[in-house]
């Protein structure tokens, strides 16, 4: 049998990036445009920078926190920071909250980075993450832990 690869012609690859599907990895796209840094959707809807910088690191501490609990690998975590930060640089913390957001990127960083988790363990930790943060107690995660352990 031959294998035959499908590379992209030399010609669609420059300034040595890699091709990887039908997007080519070069240092000059993975930075934001200077324009994106300038004003963010955020402050369009009419947030401060002040609070949009302290609900950004809300959303990275929630996520590294998940992470932990949900044993994920670092990478998966770092992942996970640089999907929510690239996410609000494109929409709105005003019309996207920043925990739900937080979830979506932990369940597809640790997809990303082959480290999967089930979507009903990330609901389950964020659930618990905002019991504790409201002094609540976490009678639900330790019932689920029970359960699951049996």
């Amino acid at each position: 049998m031959s294998s035959t690869k499908s590379e992209p012609p030399p010609s669609t690859v420059k300034n040595g990036g890699k091709p990887y599907g039908k997007i080519i990895l070069t240092l000059k796209n993975q930075l934001l445009p200077e324009d994106k840094l300038q004003t963010t959707p955020s402050q369009i809807d009419g947030l401060d920078s002040e609070t949009e910088t302290d609900l950004r690191i809300y959303g990275c501490e929630l996520i590294q926190t998940a992470g932990i609990l949900l044993k994920l690998p670092q990478v998966a975590m770092a992942t996970g920071q640089v999907l929510l930060q690239r996410f609000y640089y494109s929409k709105s913390l005003v019309r996207h909250p920043v925990d739900q957001t937080a979830m979506a990127c932990v369940c597809l960083a640790s997809k990303i980075e082959e480290a999967p988790r089930r979507v009903r363990d990330v609901i389950n930790v964020f659930s618990h993450i905002r019991q504790v943060n409201l002094n609540k107690g976490s009678v639900g995660l330790a019932i689920y832990i029970k359960i699951r352990a049996s």
